[in-house]
């Protein structure tokens, strides 16, 4: 099953800056060959269930080995069976309403 997820991972424990922390999720991404787009406060990802899951856990064991005692994670995820839909899409489909 697709799934397109809103993954924002916040390491605690480690001061006040965390962009080594998020850089280093986004490898794991990059490296799992998934569709991403970094955002502000987070990382939209598509791809299969399995495989996006699997990034989060990754991104957990890479953050606590880098020295974080503590992450919060949040996650918002969306799956459709009626038809193919991508990030691309559902950005697209509101920016043409917009024009109205």
């Amino acid at each position: 099953m697709k799934v397109i997820v809103d993954l924002t991972v916040v390491p605690i424990g480690v001061g006040v800056s965390v962009s080594k922390y998020i850089v280093a999720c986004q490898k794991v991404i990059e490296d799992a060959g998934l569709k991403s787009q970094l955002h502000s406060y987070g990382t939209n990802i598509e791809g299969e269930w399995d495989d996006v899951f699997a990034v989060v856990k990754k991104c957990h064991e890479i953050v606590h080995e880098m020295g974080a005692p503590r992450i919060s994670t949040m996650i918002k995820a969306g799956t459709r069976i009626d038809r193919n839909q991508t990030m691309e899409d559902k950005v697209a489909s509101v920016e043409e309403k917009m024009k109205n």
